[in-house]
């Protein structure tokens, strides 16, 4: 009941003064997340990953890991490197998805590919500390996968 009035009272907040700047704090902190929300489900892996950095860390929004690897996974599925190399660490800690070494594997192995030089080398260590754990023939299929990927929409 208590966060229903909060929300209440921030949107009368909002629709009496009629301006972000005149509604302080709160009504700056409301219109941020609009604008990222907003900017996220036009498609931009980067508000998309933000989103889901913010849910995976409890940062702004109740940590959830599931709504993390779906945000993640938004970007990821646009080939933005950042979102790849945060959901492959999701992937690879069972975290919001089931564990699954191939599938991290996977996207480190595609974040490593199209991250710049600063993020390459750390994607890359990831990346070989997971080969660690797994088979060869498990390699061989995140590979595979990698190889074959292409980039979609990320709705």
């Amino acid at each position: 009941m208590q966060k229903a009035t909060v929300i209440l009272a921030i949107g009368l907040a909002l629709a009496t003064v009629g301006s972000v700047e005149a509604a302080g704090p709160v009504g700056k902190v409301v219109a941020r997340s609009t604008t990222l929300f907003s900017a996220a489900e036009r498609g931009d892996p980067r508000a998309q990953t933000t989103i889901g950095f913010m849910y995976e860390t409890g940062r702004g929004l109740p940590q959830d890991y599931m709504l993390a690897a779906a945000w993640y996974q938004r970007a990821a599925q646009q080939g933005y490197p950042r979102a790849q190399h945060l959901l492959g660490l999701l992937y690879d800690k069972g975290q919001g998805v089931a564990e699954d070494y191939v599938t991290a594997h996977t996207w480190l192995n595609l974040a490593a590919a199209g991250a710049g030089r600063r993020e390459r080398e750390h994607y890359l260590r990831m990346r070989n500390a997971i080969a660690g754990k797994m088979t060869v023939a498990q390699i061989t299929e995140a590979q595979w996968r990698a190889r074959h990927w292409r980039p979609g929409p990320g709705y």
